[in-house]
């Protein structure tokens, strides 16, 4: 045990605080934060998508691909041309084999631009390609 020196420096010794176990605490629960966070990927654009009452909810959509209202297509916030898409969503789906691609067409698009997005993924080798739509 310690032994409370004469003067008035023991008192202030005794009265610290130590701070290192919270901050180690503190740390802790900014790493775990940060790798359990999910990020969400965006295409590049806001789509106005269709209305589709029987619209259902798709995981593990990890290509997502934009169609804008002037027929531009967008993915990873770029514009593509469409003769660039197939390469793109190879790159993409290398990088994660089981995901799948999510169209999100404007309801201004053509669909001459949705088919030409969809026949270039199932080029690509991605059969699992869905058309986003507002519930």
């Amino acid at each position: 045990m310690r032994r409370p020196l004469a003067g008035l420096g023991a008192e202030e010794e005794e009265n610290e605080i130590n701070l290192t176990p919270m901050l180690d605490v503190v740390f802790i629960m900014l790493i775990f934060f940060i790798v359990t966070a999910s990020f969400i990927k965006e295409s590049g654009i806001d789509v106005n998508r269709p209305d589709a009452p029987t619209a259902s909810k798709v995981e593990d959509a990890n290509i997502l691909i934009a169609i804008g209202a002037n027929d531009e297509i967008w993915i990873d916030r770029r514009n593509v041309d469409p003769r660039a898409v197939r390469p793109n969503i190879e790159r993409l789906h290398a990088e994660n084999p089981k995901g799948s691609v999510v169209i999100q067409a404007d309801k201004k698009s053509t669909n001459e631009m949705l088919v030409v997005v969809m026949d270039a993924a199932r080029q690509a080798g991605v059969y699992n390609v869905s058309i986003a739509a507002n519930n």
